[in-house]
Parts: structure tokens; C-alpha cells; sequence
């Protein structure tokens, strides 16, 4: 068994006034962030079959599918997919795959729309559940963004700010950075693209500023620690504050200015989680991701992207100790791909992202059923207009040293 705390609290209070809950993909709630209909009846979790109805529908697509699975899925859906990556890595393999005709994103709604936009017209790309979103990129609704622009251009440092939006943000996001001259960027990257920003608005030494979305982590620790900029230096943007919560002043002092917004996976890691790993693991190493906040950053070892934890692991001695803050799935996988060392979840709460965890194995199924049946479900279409200006800046992303 591998070493992998977990502690499932199952107290939970209903409000009394509560609506019933609605069976995931089933039924649709006006007021909840995405609803979604599944046109026929989901394949049931406890089918015996339900395994070799996924290899046998997978089969009868062959290449006319490519199946992506991000790091953060469950292991029965990973299985079936074709290749595995993060959000951009796999956007990126999309792309590289012209001949397949339905792009199956097991992923979240940011990522699909990252595909759509990098695959061709003739391309097809599905979500097996439309309500698998982020609630990161949520955090940046587009009128919200525009609404900060308009306060920056009242400030009068619109003209010295340039806008740096995490691959983790909506098409909509992805297109106002394009449109304002900004680029896109990965966990991986970010030090490249706030250099290469800053370098279009007069340099790390001068007085030009970014506006740096939706992830307020990220930001801070990529500028902090990576640029040499003081936390005095970047101030937050709260959209539900009039004048996002800060004075002109503050604005016109501010080298970053950074959205109000976090991955609610990785913002559960706390100091204290750094702390009792320490206490209890001895000469472990502490291995977070750039999401995680400024204070669990600094008390790691190691900070990097997904992709950056993986190879770090599979290139550890064997009997090393290791504490990893991030999402469980991939935390579980790494754990058990690696027996020889001890691999530890920095937290000792269950830290799954639900809305990853949306797509499961009957979506999965009943996607590739339908697709088999000649029924396009959950395709994920981005706007024309939106469409050519992400692509901006994903393409101004790609012109960046490195990738």
C-alpha cells in the first residue's frame, strides 16, 4: 500500500431550504455555475461491464478519436486515454493530431476551449461533462475583467499595463489578453512570460506594470521569487469590491497587480501542513506547486508544475522521503508508480478537484457511445471573434524562449 494520507471528513449539514441534488450530468439547475443534459441515460458506475463497454466503444472509434486525460483524472479514466500531460501539453497534442476527427478532452471546460482553438475547423472536440469546469478560471467572469480595465484606464495606467492570463482562464480571458497585446502562460513558464511582459512596458526597473490573471498565487510567487520584486510590490484586484478593494494610489504603485483569485486545490495547503510533514517524515522533501500559497512556497523545497513534479520524482533516489501538495489523483499515481520511495500528500484532508472529477467513467462511456452512434455530445465551440484573439495570444505564448 502506498504511503498516501488521506482523511475523508463526511460531516456535511444540508440548509433545510436546500433543493435536491441533482445525479452529476443529469438534470439541469439555472443557478448553478454550468448545467448540462445528457441526451439518453448514463451508463450506471456499478455496470460490471461498464470497463469493456469503454474499450469496445474506444475500439470502434479507433483513429477516428484521440482520447487526452489530464494528470488530475481518475486512474479508470486515464487508462483509456491516448496520451496524458497537463492542460497545455495536451491542448498542444490535440493540435499535433489533424486526422482525428473527435477530440475527447477528459479534462475541464478551459481546456477543452484551449483545444478547440488550437485544432482545425473540420475537428471536433467534446467534453464528456459540460459541468466538469475550474473554479479558478470561473473567478474571472469577462465583464469583471473589462470592468478592471476601465478602472486602470480612469487611474491613467492602462497605457503601462500589460494583461498576463494563466492557461487556466476562459477563452473570453484568453481573448481580452490577445486583444490588449498580453500573452498566455503555464506554471511552467511564467518567470519567461512576466520577463517578456515587463520588458513591453519599460522593464523590471521601470514603472510599467501587469495585470496577472486569474491566479493571484502564481503570480505573487513567480514575481516574487523568481523576478526579485517585493511583495510590497503586487496588490490584489478584488472584482466584488468597487475599484477592485484599491485606491489610485495603490494602483499607480503596484508593479503587479494580481486578480483575486486561487485554485481551490492547491490553496488548501497551509504552513502548518509544511510544518507537521517536517516533524513527522524525517529528511523529507517538500515538493509543491506554483499555485499553492506565498507562505507554503517558501516553506517548500522544491516548487514546480505538474509536469515539473513527475519528472522530479521519477528522477529521486530510491528511499528518498517526499511530501507532495497537490491534487490527490496525481499525488496517488506518482505514489504508486514509485514503491522504492516514500511518497506522502502534504495534506491530511482529501484534496481531489471535483470538478476534474466530474468525468468519470459512465460520461466517459456514454461520450464515446454516442460518438459511435453518430451523435456529437457536448461539443465545445469557442465564439469566432474570441477563437482568433486567444489564439494571439496562446501563439505570442508559444513565441516565448522555451517552448
Amino acid at each position: 500500500m502506498c504511503p498516501v494520507s488521506t482523511l475523508l471528513n463526511s460531516s456535511f449539514t444540508e440548509p433545510a431550504a436546500s433543493p435536491a441534488l441533482l445525479l452529476l450530468g443529469q438534470g439541469r439547475d439555472l443557478a448553478s455555475e454550468r448545467g448540462v443534459e445528457c441526451v439518453g441515460e448514463l451508463p450506471h458506475a456499478s455496470d460490471p461491464d461498464l470497463v469493456e463497454r469503454a474499450r469496445a466503444a474506444r475500439a470502434a472509434l479507433g483513429d477516428r478519436a484521440f482520447v487526452l486525460g489530464h494528470h488530475y483524472q481518475r486512474d479508470e479514466v486515464i487508462d483509456l486515454a491516448d496520451v496524458t500531460g497537463d492542460s497545455f501539453k495536451l491542448a498542444r497534442e490535440a493540435a499535433a493530431r489533424p486526422d482525428a476527427e473527435f477530440i475527447i478532452f477528459c479534462g475541464v471546460h478551459f481546456m477543452a476551449e484551449s483545444a478547440d482553438i488550437l485544432t482545425s475547423d473540420t475537428q471536433q472536440v467534446v467534453l464528456p461533462d459540460l459541468a466538469a469546469g475550474c473554479s479558478m478560471a470561473d473567478m474571472a467572469a469577462i465583464n469583471q475583467v473589462e470592468e478592471c480595465w476601465d478602472v486602470l484606464e480612469d487611474a491613467g495606467i492602462a497605457d503601462v499595463t500589460l494583461p498576463v492570463t494563466y492557461m487556466n482562464s476562459t477563452a473570453a480571458i484568453k481573448a481580452f489578453t490577445g486583444r490588449h497585446g498580453g500573452t498566455v502562460c503555464t506554471s511552467s513558464n511564467a518567470e519567461v512570460a512576466l520577463r517578456w511582459a515587463f520588458d513591453q512596458v519599460g522593464g523590471l526597473e521601470g514603472t510599467g506594470k501587469v495585470l496577472f490573471m486569474p491566479d493571484q498565487h502564481l503570480g505573487r510567487n513567480t514575481a516574487v521569487l523568481k523576478l526579485g520584486l517585493d511583495l510590497a510590490d503586487c496588490v490584489v484586484f478584488d472584482p466584488r469590491k468597487p475599484n477592485g478593494g484599491l485606491t489610485d494610489a495603490e494602483l499607480r504603485d503596484a508593479r503587479m497587480i494580481l486578480w483575486r483569485g486561487h485554485c481551490s486545490v492547491h490553496g488548501r495547503f497551509s504552513a502548518r501542513n509544511v510544518s507537521d510533514v517536517r516533524a513527522a517524515v524525517p529528511d523529507v522533501t517538500v515538493l509543491v506547486h506554483p499555485e499553492c500559497t506565498h507562505e507554503v512556497v517558501t516553506g517548500a523545497d522544491l516548487v514546480g508544475s505538474t509536469e515539473f513534479i513527475i519528472s522530479t520524482l521519477d528522477a529521486a533516489a530510491p528511499g528518498s522521503s517526499w511530501a507532495i501538495g497537490t491534487e490527490l489523483n496525481l499525488v496517488r499515481r506518482v505514489a504508486a508508480a514509485h514503491p522504492d520511495k516514500n511518497v506522502h500528500y502534504l495534506d491530511s484532508t482529501v484534496c481531489f478537484c471535483s470538478t476534474m472529477n466530474r468525468i468519470d467513467l459512465p460520461h466517459l462511456v456514454w461520450t464515446m457511445e454516442s460518438l459511435v452512434a453518430g451523435r456529437v455530445v457536448n461539443r465545445i465551440v469557442v465564439d469566432a471573434d474570441d477563437a482568433h484573439w486567444a489564439r494571439v495570444a496562446l501563439d505570442q505564448m508559444l513565441a516565448l524562449p522555451g517552448l
